[in-house]
């Protein structure tokens, strides 16, 4: 199973970091949609923060494991890109778990 974990900030819900870890298990190796699915959706979105924001975002990554920190970027507006880039990731990891609920899980935590 993928396990998705999203740290946010409790008075206003920002998102400070995530993890992604695990296999689906849906499909032999190289045909596992989900686990494709999920790896295009998370990686991308670290790029677009990257590329659309001009964000680094400092991501480690290795076999089944995707982990990022998120900067609180002095300006405003940069910040609301991020928080904007990364809320559409939840979003799309979101129907991904809801149409392949036994092999994606996302679970929120607040600080």
């Amino acid at each position: 199973m993928i396990s998705v974990h999203i740290t946010r900030r409790k008075p206003d819900r920002r998102i400070m970091r995530f993890s992604i870890e695990g296999h689906a298990n849906y499909a032999n190796k190289g045909k596992d949609i989900v686990c494709a699915g999920v790896s295009a959706v998370s990686v991308g979105a670290v790029n677009s923060v990257e590329a659309l924001a001009g964000v680094q975002l400092p991501a480690s990554m290795k076999d089944g494991w995707l982990s990022s920190e998120v900067p609180e970027e002095a300006d405003a507006s940069v910040d609301a890109k991020v928080q904007l880039l990364l809320e559409s990731m939840v979003v799309m990891l979101d129907s991904i778990q809801q149409s392949y609920s036994r092999f994606v899980k996302i679970h929120e935590h607040y600080l």
